[in-house]
């Protein structure tokens, strides 16, 4: 049996030289996570809203909408806008389809997420508005989706999270982020197994200060609801 050559596991050296280049790509990682979480956020209320209304012509799209999200590998939506568009005339750069692709798929996944967050809320809230006189979008708006925000945000954090892993996949429609400049330089290096380490590093320094940030927003929103 032959000894494992644990000396080409990770080299330091190339390592820090290879960071700066890397990090060149941290604001399509940024860009393309934050943007697409921000989209996703919109229209997935409009889902989640519709998801759950009585109205069929409103529930019956959004539920279509999000099953055909959750089933589809994200990867196989990037290569639908990047590669496949074009031959129906419509064509999106590199970067506009990964936004496209993540904010369409994070958008279904966060629909549940509101949906769940909305229903959690005591019906009761929802009668003694009415009684008030208060609109549906006024209940909506100033009662309904401040609490429902305090119950939905660990399950929106784990959804930020995804994306900003999940945008890795970014790189096979040539999106120029930091896990394609990582495999450049593993190529040209002939090392990927020290860029595949250096990469994940960056990625769990990532989530890790998106995860002090969750935490900060939990709190506030403690307080807020006080």
């Amino acid at each position: 049996m032959e000894q494992i050559q644990w000396q080409y596991l990770f080299n330091p050296s190339l390592a820090m030289e290879s960071l700066p280049y890397v990090l060149e790509g941290l604001g399509n990682t940024l860009f393309i996570s934050f943007v697409s979480m921000a989209f996703g956020l919109l229209l997935g209320l409009f889902l989640a809203l519709g998801r759950g209304s009585s109205n069929w012509l409103l529930r019956l799209p959004s539920s279509l909408y999000i099953s055909f999200m959750r089933g589809v590998p994200i990867l196989v939506i990037l290569f639908i806008l990047y590669f496949g568009f074009p031959v129906i005339g419509i064509e999106f750069t590199a970067l506009q389809a990964a936004v496209i692709g993540f904010s369409l798929n994070s958008a279904a996944y966060i629909a549940e997420i509101n949906r769940s967050a909305i229903n959690a809320v005591d019906r009761g809230q929802w009668e003694a508005s009415t009684s008030l006189g208060l609109t549906y979008w006024q209940t909506l708006r100033g009662i309904i989706l401040p609490q429902a925000v305090r119950i939905a945000l660990p399950p929106l954090s784990n959804v930020m999270l995804d994306l900003i892993k999940a945008s890795s996949l970014a790189a096979m429609i040539t999106v120029p982020e930091i896990f394609q400049h990582a495999k450049i330089v593993g190529g040209r290096e002939l090392d990927y197994m020290t860029m595949y380490i250096l990469i994940a590093l960056i990625y769990w320094g990532i989530c890790s200060v998106v995860s002090v940030l969750q935490r900060y927003l939990e709190k506030r929103a403690e307080v807020f609801m006080r």
